[in-house]
């Protein structure tokens, strides 16, 4: 498919993996984006795809450039979801080379053997003339590897910003922004994002400085649609999840063995809604998909977590979801702590433990209640969640 002149994209649709990276739940499937620069002077690839879809993207390829061969492979991003096909590209393109930064280069050895003394290494403002495209290329390292950088088309004002912008989901017949219905992409983005570059604000926020001065009028990322009418949103989007902005709301998030947390967490959220807190959202945390979780907390500005005692603990799942916010910039969100136990009081604790990484404001001390919950149990909860609006 051509976007804009010689600029094509040569993508694939994965709906056959059911998680993302082993981890994040695809009910959509997933693309994996690249993109082919036939040029008067050169053939340049921008990234590759996963492997297992070769056959499809080899076709592409020769679809559009017939027996010229490909000049230049720029190398964005190293995960293999973008970089799998790397050698295969070489087998096919004997003479390809491979344009990425020092450490891309050292990932190309490390991952597939296939670095060749012509490739080039480019730092940061360096730039390549296809003949009549020109692209400069820009590092910004942690969105989210070490070795990311994004290359800009100057001559088209295309951004191929890798990972960053991208979203869940296959694509479906269009690719550009321009001729879908984009409504399903945005949550898929911001779960993208509290998936996998929750951890990253900061080098978030200094990619988008770099990058703000650059004339974009197309930012083609390796996953979801490429944007035209909405890079603002885009940009936005990272902007606001990667600075620790949020909108008025509660995630409560529990993990319950037989009920008795339950009944708090159902009890923090009524007192909540007594408050006058309008969205209230609830995880069951056995239940619940991971990435929908962390979705939630980084769009709402409160969170409550509960659990039992476990094991001299506190309850798995609530546990692994601690461990998934300890990694991650939460720390501008209000928190509540509630937890029981039978006979060893460790819930609280632990959820405790936890908050000093996370860095949470805690907007009341733990509730805590030793085996089933009685009345003066649930009216603190209720209290709790009537203190988020305080």
């Amino acid at each position: 498919m051509t976007l804009k002149g010689h600029v094509h994209y040569v993508g694939v649709n994965d709906r056959v993996k059911h998680r993302f990276e082993g981890l994040w739940f695809l009910p959509q499937g997933v693309s994996y984006n690249s993109y082919l620069i036939a040029d008067s002077e050169a053939v340049a690839l921008v990234d590759t795809v996963d492997a297992a879809f070769f056959g499809e993207y080899i076709e592409k390829i020769q679809a559009i450039i017939g027996e010229r061969p490909i000049d230049y492979l720029i190398v964005n991003h190293m995960e293999p979801d973008h970089s799998g096909s790397l050698a295969l590209i070489r087998k096919y393109y004997p003479g390809v080379r491979l344009v990425g930064n020092a450490k891309t280069l050292e990932m190309v050895d490390g991952f597939y053997g296939a670095r060749h003394e012509g490739d080039l290494c480019v730092g940061d403002g360096d730039s390549l003339s296809l003949g009549h495209h020109r692209l400069r290329f820009y590092l910004t390292p942690m969105l989210h590897w070490p070795e990311t950088m994004m290359t800009y088309c100057e001559t088209e004002g295309i951004l191929f910003s890798g990972d960053a912008f991208g979203c869940f989901g296959a694509l479906n017949g269009h690719i550009v922004d321009t001729e879908m219905d984009t409504h399903d992409y945005w949550p898929e983005m911001e779960r993208y994002y509290a998936a996998i570059l929750g951890k990253f604000g900061a080098p978030v926020q200094k990619g988008l400085q770099k990058l703000g001065s650059l004339d974009l009028r197309m930012i083609c990322s390796t996953h979801g649609p490429v944007w035209v009418n909405e890079i603002g949103r885009a940009i936005e989007t990272y902007r606001r999840f990667s600075a620790g902005e949020t909108e008025e709301g509660l995630v409560i998030c529990y993990g319950s063995m037989y009920g008795h947390t339950q009944r708090m967490a159902e009890a923090v959220a009524e007192g909540a809604a007594e408050a006058g807190m309008r969205r209230i959202v609830i995880h069951n945390l056995s239940v619940s998909q991971p990435s929908y979780v962390l979705l939630d907390i980084f769009r709402y500005s409160c969170v409550a977590v509960g659990g039992p005692t476990y094991n001299g603990g506190v309850f798995p799942v609530v546990e692994d979801l601690l461990k998934r916010l300890a990694g991650r910039s939460v720390a501008k969100h209000k928190l509540g702590v509630f937890g029981g136990f039978t006979w060893s009081s460790q819930a609280v604790k632990c959820i405790e433990r936890y908050n000093e990484q996370m860095k949470m404001q805690l907007v009341s001390p733990p509730i805590e209640w030793k085996q089933g919950v009685g009345a003066d149990d649930l009216a603190a909860a209720r209290a709790l969640g009537r203190a988020f609006k305080a």
